[in-house]
């Protein structure tokens, strides 16, 4: 059996895990929280509506903003609204 090279060094706590900082989905938000209109439809190039209110809801609950913006789907079109 051959020997294995190795390490040991203490440490006094694990390192928390790296998160993304942003999203390509916060622009939208964004535009959308600073503009005047309470309803808006969002619609995003190549991406299905159900896959959009997915992303846009991981996003607002990340933002803690769950009671300033709701995400709907109504025939397949995404809308974002003021609450």
């Amino acid at each position: 059996m051959s020997e294995v090279k190795f390490d040991l060094q203490p440490v006094n706590k694990k390192p928390s895990r790296k998160y993304r900082k942003g999203s390509k989905y916060d622009p939208i938000l964004d535009s959308f929280l600073g503009g005047e209109h309470a309803l808006v439809k969002v619609e995003v190039e190549n991406k299905d509506a159900n896959y959009l209110r997915t992303q846009l809801n991981k996003r607002i609950e990340a933002r803690d903003i769950t009671d300033k913006v709701k995400v709907s789907v109504v025939n397949n079109i995404a809308y974002l609204e003021k609450t």
